[in-house]
């Protein structure tokens, strides 16, 4: 049986490189996302440059929801690892976890209220249903995964199909119409931070009493995904799984193909019209987020049969180390930089690209001169010590590996 590469092997602190490389990885992504939807200028794209309107439809259709897919893929594979751990040790899993999980939602909450970035607070959420589920059949996991993808579609497609069935399809294009008409038109734009923060306060609050809040996303699925990938043990010996890593890196490059070239062609005028846009939008189980299958298998196999890569993109494992402080950070920086309450910034292709590289470089230099005096991040000690009811010593012995 081939053996795991050093890569996949956890170092003496316990981390696995190629997981704090794909968490770097990830953080590059969602900062040149976040610079690309926060910054961009509101003129028209008739007006940029060829390059310019090629780093937007790159950002757009490359790394937009690929990079929230990695990092929600991560989660539920560092959700694995640690149950994995705290089993072999005999911890109370279930509390240590919810622990975890409750220290997460505080940051955020903290994060969505202050800043309008809400990924954090989700995953807290939707970690819970996780734990309980983890030892679930893999073909039932397999199935909780395609109905979460799948769920924001289920109540307007059995709404569309019902009125259809009884009203026609111009009937039901019409009931569409009227219902739009009822919803509650939206508040007015907050005019100071204030206003902002109680909005932002009031949405979280929406969040858990508006059931359409609480079904799940395609992070769950993502976050299935990764847990499968740990307990088949991908990240234990990737060799041994390279034709499984191969099948998901085809699979979700296809269905990135499809959904942006086969299904904008299907026919859809014998349906209504929220039919057909749900059809075009592949119900949410042909999906382009998919492609992250693509980026992470590549990475994984990557420093699988070329293990110098590992030192080569070390930089990004660094920065992925502190993937929760460099997240809540990239947060901090960009809203302050773009909002209107603060410096307000707009910028053109060109410089937010730049800006984002730029970000990313200034948060691996601060990781890198913070992990050579501490061995963990500010938040992730903060958090190490909510989970495990302990503070782990934060100063690095100078007989401690880097």
């Amino acid at each position: 049986m081939p053996s795991p590469t050093a890569a996949t092997l956890p170092d003496s602190s316990g981390r696995i490189a190629t997981l704090d490389i794909l968490r770097g990885f990830a953080l590059f992504g969602m900062i040149f996302v976040h610079f690309h939807q926060n910054f961009r200028l509101s003129t028209p794209e008739a007006t940029h440059t060829p390059v310019e309107n090629w780093i937007g439809t790159f950002a757009w259709m490359g790394v937009e929801q690929k990079s929230w897919g990695t990092f929600a893929f991560l989660f539920g594979v560092g959700f694995a690892v640690l149950m994995r751990r705290a089993e072999r040790r005999g911890d109370s899993v279930v509390a240590l976890y919810l622990r975890r999980l409750g220290a997460l939602a505080l940051v955020g909450i903290a994060l969505d209220a202050f800043t309008g970035f809400a990924i954090l607070l989700d995953y807290a959420i939707w970690g819970v249903p996780l734990l309980f589920i983890r030892k679930w059949p893999t073909g039932v996991l397999l199935l909780v995964a395609v109905i979460s993808a799948s769920a924001w579609t289920i109540q307007p497609l059995a709404t569309t199909v019902h009125d259809w069935a009884t009203l026609g399809r111009d009937g039901a294009d019409h009931a569409v119409q009227a219902r739009n008409k009822q919803v509650t038109s939206r508040p007015a734009a907050p005019t100071n931070y204030r206003e902002f923060v109680a909005h932002r306060l009031r949405l979280i609050r929406r969040q858990f009493t508006n059931w359409q809040g609480l079904l799940p996303t395609s992070s769950f699925a993502l976050f299935i995904i990764g847990l499968l990938a740990v307990r088949k043990g991908v990240f234990d010996d990737p060799r041994r799984h390279t034709r499984l890593i191969v099948a998901f890196m085809v699979i979700g490059l296809t269905s990135w193909v499809a959904y942006w070239w086969v299904l904008p062609l299907l026919p859809t005028g014998f349906a209504p019209r929220m039919a057909g846009m749900l059809l075009r939008e592949g119900f949410g189980i042909v999906s382009d987020q998919w492609l992250a299958f693509t980026y992470i298998g590549a990475l994984i196999l990557l420093l699988t049969y070329r293990p110098h890569w590992t030192q080569r993109l070390a930089l990004l494992g660094t920065a992925g180390r502190m993937a929760l402080t460099n997240y809540v950070l990239q947060c901090v920086v960009i809203f302050l930089l773009s909002s209107p309450f603060a410096f307000g910034l707009h910028l053109s292709p060109y410089y937010y690209a730049l800006g984002a590289i730029l970000l990313f470089a200034t948060t691996v230099l601060l990781s890198r001169a913070w992990l050579s005096r501490f061995r963990y991040g500010p938040l992730e000690w903060m958090w190490r010590s909510a989970t495990y009811l302990r503070i782990p010593p934060l100063l690095r012995a100078a007989a401690d590996p880097q």
